[in-house]
């Protein structure tokens, strides 16, 4: 199995997409990529496949070229921190856990907020429970 960047690629898929499962590498990059390599690895070719010496131009171009997996989630998690240290109106969304992009919140949003917590219904249940003993 290829590892590039500290991820294990799949084997039965193609290296154009197989580079996508890399965080921040999407279908455009990969093609990219694989274009810079000046054709020594076919988009068409399966991971398992690829010789070592391919998976090591590929991992030494996206390490040195593109920020991917553990230095771009760093650099966002660095961004939002900083949002919510100068209390500007996106960081107290994120720090509330609330949509930050101006969506609607009294009804969807429940991705964000996560699941519904029914008020009031849990109570009468113990109320009605704690009567009939």
């Amino acid at each position: 199995m290829a590892r590039v960047a500290g991820v294990d690629l799949p084997k039965n898929k193609r290296i154009d997409i197989a580079l996508t499962y890399v965080f921040g590498v999407g279908r455009y990059k990969a093609l990219e990529v694989l274009q810079r390599l000046n054709g020594v690895v076919d988009p068409k070719t399966r991971v398992r496949d690829l010789t070592e010496s391919q998976v090591g131009l590929i991992n030494t171009l996206l390490s040195k070229e593109y920020r991917v997996e553990g230095e771009l989630r760093r650099e966002q998690q660095a961004n939002i921190q900083r949002l919510i240290e100068t209390n500007s109106y996106r960081g107290t969304r994120h720090r509330r856990n609330l949509p930050v992009r101006g969506q609607r919140t009294k009804t969807n949003a429940r991705t964000r907020r996560g699941r519904r917590r029914t008020v009031g219904a849990g109570r009468a249940e113990k109320a009605a429970a704690a009567a009939k003993a």
